[in-house]
């Protein structure tokens, strides 16, 4: 049993861990360079690894030495969840090695190559869940410049294909089977991996921009070793599932309609609507965990609300704020 005290301090370190890195990597992501990083590491004598979450967390305003609660939260947070990346993990993905992307611009739309460069930090995994509900940000990082392919739409990165794309989308692409649906286009990292599958019997994508699909047909598709499973259809997705998905029999649907969980958290509850009118077909959703910690938040808020605290009859609140629980919560009777 967990008490609402811990809950409660839980969660509010969880909330300041995610407005200090949030802080730091959207706003001054390249703050900290390799040569503060070497010279630190140097005077020290400690590894670079060491010098580098030091840094980052003094540069996140965390006072590690004279701090106890601030030790505490790099104790927490910043040592089990920040961690140097091997780049040839990334450049050794299939689709990394097979598609090139080309360096064009079509209407308001872009493909272009970005990059890291050593020592900026990045969001690279799902956050980890403790049974504590501790929340813990998975934050990596290469030694060495890493580019990527991006989409950009009207000069504002849409989609890309990183390492937190590519291990976000690990288990959605291991679970794909049989005749597959897919909500969003993208760079097509998710339809290669699943048309090279030899379970895969044929993929459907569903994409809203015309732009975005003639890009992909003209510059990605075409590098596809098994094109031939996929079909690209223009249409709004929820049209897509209300009108066409039932007599589709489709055995899994992978939905990644957003750019992230600050925008996706609406359209993943509307979604999960159609999950329920379809018990056969599996459906999964990208960056899931990340949706569900926006969930949690709202649940707790809710929970010690002063003026309409939530109604538990009888619940206890850890079993509320779990992701079993959360995947099957219904907002409109909350």
């Amino acid at each position: 049993m967990i008490s609402m005290q811990q809950l409660q301090e839980t969660i509010k370190e969880n909330r300041i861990i995610v407005r200090i890195l949030s802080e730091y990597i959207n706003n001054h992501p390249r703050f900290l360079t390799k040569e503060m990083v070497d010279e630190l590491a140097r005077d020290c004598d400690v590894s670079a690894d060491e010098a580098f979450r030091t840094l980052l967390c003094a540069a996140c305003g965390l006072d590690t030495a004279e701090e106890r609660g601030h030790r505490l939260l790099e104790q927490r947070y910043f040592i089990p969840g920040l961690r140097r990346l091997d780049s040839a993990t990334y450049r050794e993905d299939a689709y990394a090695k097979t598609i090139h992307i080309p360096e064009i611009k079509h209407g308001k739309w872009e493909l272009c190559m970005h990059s890291y460069v050593p020592y900026e930090p990045f969001v690279c995994n799902h956050p980890v869940l403790t049974k504590d509900f501790r929340e813990i940000p998975q934050i990596g990082y290469f030694d060495e410049e890493f580019s990527f392919p991006a989409v950009l739409e009207n000069g504002i990165e849409w989609m890309t294909v990183t390492p937190n794309e590519i291990e976000t989308m690990r288990e959605p692409i291991r679970e794909s089977h049989g005749r597959v649906l897919t909500l969003g286009l993208g760079l097509g990292y998710y339809a290669f991996h699943i048309t090279e599958k030899a379970d895969v019997k044929s993929l459907v994508v569903v994409e809203r921009d015309a732009e975005v699909i003639a890009l992909f047909k003209k510059y990605i598709l075409p590098q596809f070793p098994h094109g031939d499973k996929l079909t690209v259809v223009q249409a709004d997705a929820f049209a897509y599932m209300e009108e066409k998905m039932p007599h589709e029999g489709f055995d899994y649907v992978f939905c990644d309609l957003w750019h992230d969980a600050s925008d996706g958290l609406d359209l993943y509850l509307r979604l999960k609507q159609y999950e329920k009118k379809h018990p056969d077909t599996r459906f999964s959703y990208w960056i899931e965990p990340s949706l569900l910690s926006v969930l949690r938040n709202m649940v707790f808020d809710r929970i010690t609300d002063q003026n309409e605290p939530l109604q538990l009859r009888g619940v206890a609140p850890e079993t509320l704020l779990t992701d079993e629980f959360l995947r099957t919560l219904d907002l409109k009777k909350m």
